[in-house]
């Protein structure tokens, strides 16, 4: 399986925010996630980084 978790960075804590993301899309002003299960979620934030071997995504809020 190719999904990953999605984490928002907040200083140095890491926060998990979905299981299981299979997409990703930039919206005008943040974030949409979606998992395998339909779920979907929207953040005002942008991508950090991926660790595609960990399968892990790092969200950082937006100001």
């Amino acid at each position: 399986m190719c999904e990953a978790n999605a984490y928002l960075i907040k200083g140095t804590e890491q926060k998990l925010i979905m299981e299981a993301v299979d997409s990703v899309e930039p919206e005008a002003d943040g974030v949409k996630l979606m998992n395998i299960f339909g779920d979907q979620k929207f953040l005002k934030a942008y991508i950090y980084s991926l660790s595609l071997v960990d399968h892990k995504i790092f969200l950082k809020e937006s100001q």
